[in-house]
């Protein structure tokens, strides 16, 4: 009966219902850029890349039918949906102000979920002095991370957080009854139009359903937990318009790994994302695939993916309020019919003429299935040019919160069940372990009365609980050396699902379980290549060519105005300058930062350089350690960067500057990444970019970093005919950063001194390093 119920809002179909640029440059601290001081260059048009522009002539456009504003009086200051959505959220808000993308705000999260750290956030939460949670009804606890460790020390712990959540009544889902985004969404905490938080990286997840789900880490979370507030900076959003329809065989997994793979070079790095597309566009993409692409936007570099509340949308929780109700389910007092209709009638939808910091598009007809990696979701490859090499295979995973639901557990059930002969069930390959995980036990139920759970264990399948297990390289079924792994899962990141020395590639439900099947990496021949498509159509802009164009023209004459504007204005300065009999003082030096007592003024230390890009929080903290609650401060250290390069301990000393390339700090939202640098005694890391995640882990745990693109690019080029390229490299360089000044001073290893301007640090940044980070600037504001 529950296959039936968990039918009616898979396959629900609906037609969908939306409405519909800015440019910014940088070097920066980690952590909050300055104000800015000299006028930037904006524009409401998307900008064309020229690296797209074969893709784009003459392209077929599938978006004719995109959604448009319709004819309605004009907004003024008109706000993206996740600027709506914030604003409701955010409190203190002066009267009148509309949230926009820069923006600080003092956000009230809708609901804030822990899962197995929410012991590790409890002890930080006592040491805040904090006794009672400020509002139980606002948190979430799930346990769903180390669910197969039976140790007495693990069982304890969770033990400890049951005891918690009992004390203070707080709803608690215990190990093995599903990974805890999927317990957000199923059971109704992750609401449409709601900002809904996580100290997991995944967060993003709630997106699918159009809840602005966002990361925060250990520490926001106890913030939380005691005052129901946290702080946030609004990150530039970017609009991606889906055009066409989802051809037969592709799914929304192929949707994110192409995107991620396709639009690889930091694209949307720190942005939120709102995807839109017509209505024929959004009904071709259902609700568990959305949840697939909202859930792999932090892959893709965002802080959330966000899709619109749509007709099929508000269908799947008709039929979701339906089921509470008919069966009396908990969900219900979150999920039913009024407050279904009050989602239908009030639906948020962005401005028309809201501003986007890029706008994207992909034309979903001209999408095949698609694999990512070996160890990289920037490595996207289509499926039949994989299938050609015939890559063998030694284990497959149905496992995650990405794609372990009822509907990817049938898509994987269907390419055995049509591999079957003589009624005799077909089986996996010799050699081949394949391991299948629910993402909850109302899924796996779903799936064990449609009969597809059995069909996956008569192939050969190992069942193991519902959890994250193998995705964040915990328990049974790990890569060995030197064997390559296919996975529905989120991340294949060096090291993250078992040894560094193995290979790990993600695909769609279907493709897993087709190559555990064939021994090699396969699809089941389901797609269907609509005639006429030779490459998959993407770009910049919304897809829909000729208002691009147009827009694009009317961009080149604002950058043509400003650009005579600020020749004037320079021109003007200068003759302002020459009449003045004033001594001439660098305006440079008249902007000095206040540096609060005790913070120093100078931090400097010898350059050891880590050049990689993409360095995730795996490789800095392995995952195998990160819900390990008794690691020493010397542990720590120790295994620092070990899954980016073993040799790092040894190379890198106390008082090392860290520096390495672009988007450094991705991945998962471990609050180690940090603490293991400082550990390691480093105090500081200079980066040509970090993922936000870390920024905001990095401040509130006291590590100081700063953004020096010029510098990564200028040791790339002294090294670049190195032989050895050494992963961690003594450079015998001197790095050292003038907090006052704003500035950083290089002294090369001949001797040769530049320097470089940085973004102020804030003195309210300030104050918290200065303090040993937030736990303990939150408890010395809780004591005054």
């Amino acid at each position: 009966m529950s296959a039936l119920r968990r039918a009616l809002p898979r396959n629900a179909l609906a037609v969908a219902r939306l409405r519909p640029q800015t440019i910014v440059a940088r070097a920066r601290p980690l952590s909050l850029a300055g104000p800015r001081l000299l006028r930037t260059y904006t524009s409401t048009v998307p900008r064309r890349q020229a690296a797209f522009s074969s893709l784009l002539e003459g392209a077929p456009n599938a978006s004719s039918a995109s959604f448009s504003a319709q004819s309605v009086a004009p907004v003024a200051n008109p706000q993206t949906l996740t600027e709506k959505i914030v604003q409701k959220y955010s409190v203190g808000l002066p009267e009148g102000k509309k949230v926009k993308a820069g923006d600080y705000v003092t956000l009230a999260p809708h609901h804030c979920m822990t899962h197995d750290n929410t012991w590790p956030v409890a002890l930080k939460f006592k040491g805040l002095g904090a006794t009672k949670i400020h509002d139980n009804r606002q948190v979430v606890f799930t346990i769903d991370h180390d669910v197969q460790n039976k140790t007495e020390g693990n069982l304890k712990k969770y033990s400890n957080m049951e005891a918690f959540a009992g004390e203070h009544g707080v709803d608690f889902y215990p190990a093995g009854r599903g990974i805890g985004h999927q317990i957000m969404v199923e059971e109704g905490y992750a609401w449409p139009g709601t900002v809904t938080v996580a100290s997991d990286s995944h967060s993003n997840m709630y997106g699918g359903v159009s809840s602005l789900g966002t990361p925060v880490v250990r520490t926001d979370a106890a913030s939380i937990w005691a005052t129901g507030l946290t702080w946030w900076q609004v990150p530039p959003v970017a609009k991606v318009t889906l055009t066409g329809v989802l051809p037969p065989g592709v799914t929304g997994k192929d949707v994110i790994v192409a995107l991620c793979g396709l639009f690889n070079k930091d694209d949307v790095l720190n942005h939120c994302i709102e995807f839109t597309g017509s209505e024929q566009t959004l009904a071709s993409i259902p609700i568990d695939d959305r949840l697939t692409i909202a859930n792999m936007t932090t892959e893709w570099g965002a802080l959330s993916g966000l899709f619109p509340v749509d007709d099929m949308l508000v269908s799947w929780y008709r039929a979701k309020a339906t089921t509470a109700a008919m069966y009396g389910s908990p969900s219900k007092e979150r999920i039913n019919h009024q407050r279904v209709d009050e989602l239908d009638q009030s639906r948020l939808v962005a401005d028309p003429g809201a501003t986007y910091a890029k706008e994207l598009y992909l034309n979903l007809s001209t999408l095949s299935p698609w694999v990512a990696g070996p160890n990289s979701v920037k490595i996207a490859t289509p499926l039949n040019k994989l299938e050609a090499e015939n890559i063998p295979l030694n284990k497959a995973y149905l496992v995650s919160c990405t794609n372990s639901r009822a509907s990817d557990i049938a898509a994987a059930a269907r390419v055995f069940r049509e591999a079957s002969k003589a009624g005799e069930p077909a089986k996996i390959a010799s050699g081949v372990k394949f391991y299948i995980a629910a993402a909850s036990i109302p899924e796996q139920q779903a799936a064990e009365e449609a009969g597809d759970w059995q069909v996956l264990l008569d192939a050969g399948a190992e069942a193991l609980p519902s959890g994250c297990g193998p995705c964040i390289g915990l328990g049974t079924g790990l890569l060995e050396p030197g064997e390559v792994g296919i996975s529905a899962s989120n991340r294949n990141f060096k090291g993250r699902m078992g040894s560094t020395e193995a290979k790990a590639y993600l695909a769609s439900p279907e493709v897993v379980a087709a190559s555990a099947l064939q021994g090699k990496i396969a699809g089941p021949g389901w797609y269907q290549k609509p005639e006429g498509v030779e490459k998959v159509i993407i770009g910049e802009g919304s897809g829909d060519f000729e208002a691009d164009r147009a827009r694009s023209v009317e961009s080149a004459l604002d950058k043509l105005l400003f650009e005579a504007e600020s020749l004037i204005a320079a021109a003007e300065a200068a003759e302002s300058s020459e009449s003045s009999s004033a001594p001439a003082t660098s305006s440079e030096e008249e902007r000095l930062t206040d540096v609060l007592p005790g913070f120093p003024e100078k931090i400097e230390g010898e350059i050891v350089f880590c050049d990689a890009d993409n360095i995730n929080t795996d490789g800095i903290y392995p995952g195998k350690y990160t819900y390990q609650d008794n690691v020493s401060k010397e542990k720590m250290a120790q295994v620092c960067m070990e899954n980016y390069d073993t040799s790092f301990g040894s190379v890198a000393q106390p008082g090392d500057i860290l520096v390495t390339g672009f988007n450094f700090g991705c991945g998962s939202s471990r609050e180690q990444a940090a603490t293991a640098i400082l550990a390691k005694e480093i105090p500081l890391v200079v980066a040509g970019s970090f993922g936000n995640i870390f920024s905001r882990n990095s401040i509130n745990n006291a590590l100081m970093g700063v953004e020096v693109p010029k510098l990564i690019e200028r040791l790339r080029e002294t090294y670049k005919n190195d032989e050895g390229k050494p992963l961690t490299r003594r450079t015998g360089w001197k790095l050292l950063w003038d907090v006052r000044r704003s500035k950083v001073v290089i002294t090369e290893k001949d001797g040769k001194t530049w320097e470089q301007k940085v973004g102020e640090l804030p003195p309210n940044v300030q104050e918290i390093i200065a303090v040993g980070g937030l736990e303990k600037w939150v408890k010395k504001k809780i004591e005054a």
